[in-house]
């Protein structure tokens, strides 16, 4: 507890800090201007450029600390902000970025210029609904037409053309690895070969892919799918996970999506190739004449770019939104992944199992991590406080490699299309997946992190198998008193790797925290979850309940702590939930488990959650 005392009031006491230079920003500014409050500066970008002039010549304005106001309004990003050791500040003169008012950093551009769908254009619509969509040109961005796969009207995310309504699935036929086909029940599709643009969502146990289609062959009431490479490549090669055939609550299930076709509802829309044009069908009340439409033109918001010979530090971000992210790749290359959203890169049965590293090993994995609206590399002392991430297409905030003694906190995540919040290495390129991950330099690994009084709700809405929490290979990290609820997988996730062998993993605390509502449409899941060997961590005193039947599961493996492969270290005690509905695979020897359940003191339960807010409410009882 300890540890758990000084990180938070290391976190508080930064506000506390006398600010020495003020340099004050406003969309109504100009870059040309001295950055007063009389004469504010018009982007953060030269706000902060003006920052590092100040710390590179030693001004008088950089001692105490130096503040950049944002003023209330809307900040569109060209690029990302490119925050770099240059910007550091000191303890004793940190750099602090804050939002004055509602101050938002987006990368979204506006949809305009709407009209009615003329007749005999968009042959493809549903007879039903002409007279009822929409259409619009995309954005020229650059020299081009914008491109982009999530969509926003009204502050509201839009459903992209689909063949049923949102989280409905049908179960498929049959899975063939050999031919790499899908059989599913023919869909209700005029013309199957005008459907160049059509998606399939596959359900695979605590994963989703999704695989651009290549052709439709229809054989009565069963169409063969077949699909384009990589991803056909690899969702037919890697086995961990496939789609069941046969499993005990029936066969895994698909949607399609992506076609003129299926925009038959409210809220969906669809984006016509090489065209580019927009066709969206206007929720009631929406008056397509006054809407505020919202396309990504960005994938990344800012980056924090540091090394660990000069590392970024002493930065604080305060009450700021970001918003208006992308998530463009599946249109390109389809998404396959092994777990948490971390993509496959290359995958394969082993015929010969075992590797020096695991003797029982049956299969290879080299993954990718999904994009970061914020990443943060090589850095010490980052703090996000009272700041929103919201409207985003992938990951929220990263904190990727080589971060130490860095918090977010009193902060919202909510509608981010995959992770809220990352944390750690998951070994990518080159480094397979399951060999241990211990770096030459210790300091590579993420550690002494916390991660407090955040609510985090309504995520994972893209990438289903992603999480709230997700922290790979760190050690002496706190998560605390967040409340994470509405996810579509598990909450809370630490650990990586599927290993017994000791990998610097060590000392991670999950402590408090209020974890509902969650497994909502993948299994295998855990409110709290983790992997491998992690000596000296604790679970204490958190609160899971809502587990969700996930209408498409094959069985009913989801639960409210789940210790996955080779979990060890973990001493776990007075976490309440309605039922002792708890699993471990394959766990070492070392777990300690006291007094979890329902039986655990009604006191206890009642402290999990957030205990302040910013902007938010208390957590709801």
């Amino acid at each position: 507890m300890k540890r758990f005392f000084y990180m938070l009031a290391l976190c508080l006491s930064c506000s506390s800090v006398a600010q020495a230079g003020d340099i004050w920003v406003s969309p109504a500014g100009n870059d040309n201007h001295s950055g007063t409050r009389e004469a504010p500066l018009r982007t953060v970008a030269q706000a902060v450029k003006q920052a590092r002039e100040w710390r590179r010549l030693r001004m008088p304005e950089a001692e105490g600390g130096i503040c950049i106001h944002l003023a209330e309004g809307v900040y569109p990003q060209s690029e990302p902000l490119f925050i770099r050791p240059e910007d550091s500040g000191t303890a004793d003169s940190p750099t602090i970025v804050r939002g004055e008012g509602d101050a938002v950093i987006s990368g979204g551009v506006r949809v305009e210029g709407w009209r009615p769908v003329a007749a005999g254009e968009a042959v493809r619509l549903p007879q039903a609904v002409r007279g009822k969509v929409w259409v619009a040109d995309a954005p020229v961005v650059g020299n081009r037409h914008l491109e982009f796969r999530q969509f926003w009207v009204n502050g509201r995310k839009a459903q992209r053309a689909s063949q049923f309504a949102d989280g409905v699935m049908e179960r498929m036929y049959a899975f063939d690895p050999v031919r790499e086909t899908i059989t599913i029940p023919t869909p209700d599709l005029p013309d199957p070969s005008a459907a160049d643009q059509l998606e399939m969502i596959v359900h695979q146990r605590w994963a989703i892919a999704i695989l651009r289609v290549r052709s439709l062959d229809v054989q009565g009431d069963s169409t063969i799918v077949r699909f384009h490479n990589p991803e056909s490549r690899l969702e037919f090669a890697h086995p961990w996970p496939q789609p069941v055939i046969g499993g005990e609550k029936g066969n895994s299930s698909f949607c399609l999506v992506n076609d003129l076709a299926l925009l038959d509802e409210p809220g969906e829309w669809f984006q016509a190739y090489p065209s580019g044009k927009i066709y969206y069908y206007p929720r009631p009340g929406e008056d397509m004449t006054r809407v505020a439409a919202i396309a990504p033109a960005l994938e990344s918001l800012m980056r924090v770019d540091g090394s660990l010979e000069r590392p970024v530090h002493h930065l604080t971000f305060e009450n700021i939104r970001f918003e208006h992210t992308a998530w463009n790749r599946p249109s390109r290359e389809g998404h396959v992944t092994l777990q948490g959203g971390l993509r496959l890169l290359d995958a394969y049965k082993l015929a010969v199992p075992g590797l020096p590293e695991k003797a029982s090993l049956e299969n290879q994995a080299w993954v990718a991590r999904p994009e970061a609206a914020i990443r943060v590399r090589g850095a010490h002392d980052i703090r996000f406080e009272r700041c929103t991430f919201r409207h985003l297409g992938a990951t929220g905030l990263d904190y990727e490699w080589a971060v130490h003694h860095s918090s977010v906190s009193q902060s919202l995540f909510t509608d981010i299309g995959g992770t809220a919040l990352l944390m750690g290495a998951f070994p990518d390129g080159g480094f397979e997946t399951h060999v241990p991950f211990k770096p030459v330099n210790a300091d590579e690994l993420c550690s002494h992190l916390t991660v407090i009084d955040n609510l985090i709700t309504e995520v994972t809405n893209e990438d289903w198998g992603c999480v709230g929490i997700g922290a790979g290979y760190v050690s002496d990290v706190v998560i605390a008193h967040n409340e994470v609820s509405h996810v579509n997988y598990s909450g809370i996730c630490v650990g990586w790797g599927w290993t017994l062998r000791e990998s610097g993993m060590k000392n991670n605390l999950v402590e408090n925290n209020y974890v509902h509502h969650f497994a909502r449409r993948l299994y295998d899941a855990g409110g709290l979850y983790t992997l491998s060997y992690q000596p000296g961590s604790r679970m204490c005193g958190n609160r899971i309940e809502h587990l969700t039947d996930a209408p498409y599961a094959t069985n009913d493996r989801a639960f409210y702590i789940y210790f996955d492969e080779a979990t060890d270290g973990y001493t776990v005690a007075d976490n309440w939930c309605p039922e002792e509905r708890f699993d471990s695979n394959q766990p070492g020897p070392h777990n300690v488990w006291k007094t979890n359940g329902p039986s655990v003191d009604e006191g206890i339960r009642m402290k999990a959650g957030r205990r302040t807010a910013a902007g938010t409410p208390a957590t709801t009882r």
